[in-house]
């Protein structure tokens, strides 16, 4: 089935593959270590807190380690952002990412955003906002210019938790529900070298709105220098980030306008083929790719704005799963 084009002829994205601006990273998280160097463990499992030392400031990781990683060899890491007004701690829970972890021997980090959105009463382990390259927060404002830069600040996370805990580079993912799913996406567009795959429940973007047209991604805010196999879900009747999208700079453009974008991004050549998964969940696949980054759209036509799975009765599907499964196929080339 040839790719669905319906908007792709204003979105101009030939220069798809030029290699995106470094976003300011230092030259020595610029490629993955060598990811083939054994290595160990200290012996901790379940829930650990590692501390992120970034720009001066010290910034506490949970981290959960299962016993099924092992003592000894690299391990895959998955980096688990959590929603707007949300923490680490709350997305470790709702994901259960921890029971999938356990099944397959990799570690999850769950860091905090550090943009404060008032709550009243405040969670216990605060309410937080990522600072997404160019996008309001929810609260409808932009970043104050003093804000951490979260590109920077994960890529950190990712050597801290490699070094300390003995992950594999060339085997590190991204997910995040909602603001984290856009923080998600913006890793795929500026970490291309450094993330094997995204993962974007309920928030997947290619590149910021428009600021002059909403409805289509700003083309030069999103150019990764490889293509990134994405795999994303949302429901239909999502009122927080609408699949037809919205008028909001903060979100902007349709679902499908976003996973066409990342399959032109990655040059597929198929889709998008429509499987019906159960009642209301069809996956949009699109394949033929380069390098094999497939795109795979999971649509929940009675859905609204969650995470699928055994933190939400009567989901269809388990989005950790769902994920892992994904992420498993593909890891960073070697260098």
């Amino acid at each position: 089935m040839p790719l669905n084009a319906v908007r792709m002829a204003a979105l101009s994205i030939a220069v798809a593959m030029t290699t995106m601006p470094s976003a300011g990273l230092p030259a020595s998280a610029a490629a993955p270590r060598d990811a083939s160097k054994i290595c160990s463990r200290p012996a901790v499992s379940g829930d650990t807190t590692i501390d992120v030392d970034f720009e001066g400031t010290t910034y506490p990781v949970l981290v959960y380690v299962p016993a099924s990683a092992g003592r000894t060899g690299r391990v895959p890491l998955v980096l688990n952002l959590h929603g707007s007004s949300g923490n680490g701690p709350g997305q470790m829970d709702y994901s259960g990412l921890r029971a999938v972890a356990d099944d397959e021997g990799f570690i999850v980090a769950a860091p905090n955003g550090a943009i404060t959105l008032p709550q009243d009463p405040m969670p216990p382990n605060g309410s937080w906002a990522w600072n997404v390259p160019g996008v309001p927060t929810t609260a409808g404002q932009m970043p104050p210019p003093d804000a951490r830069n979260d590109i920077q600040f994960l890529s950190r996370v990712i050597d801290v938790v490699s070094g300390k805990l003995c992950t594999d580079l060339r085997r590190t993912y991204a997910t995040g529900h909602s603001g984290g799913g856009r923080m998600t996406s913006a890793l795929g567009c500026y970490l291309s070298d450094r993330i094997a795959a995204i993962a974007a429940g309920a928030g997947l973007r290619a590149g910021r709105p428009d600021p002059d047209d909403v409805s289509v991604p700003e083309v030069e805010d999103c150019r990764p220098g490889r293509p990134v196999p994405v795999v994303t879900w949302h429901g239909q009747k999502d009122t927080t980030n609408p699949y037809p999208g919205s008028n909001d700079l903060r979100w902007g453009y349709a679902v499908p306008v976003a996973v066409q974008t990342w399959a032109r991004l990655n040059g597929c050549q198929y889709g998008p083929e429509a499987t019906t998964v159960t009642e209301h969940v069809t996956r949009l696949s699109y394949t033929g790719c380069s390098r094999g980054a497939d795109v795979v759209l999971y649509r929940v036509s009675n859905g609204g704005h969650v995470w699928p799975g055994a933190n939400e009765p009567g989901s269809e599907i388990d989005a950790s799963r769902i994920l892992w499964d994904f992420f498993e196929r593909f890891r960073l080339p070697a260098r």
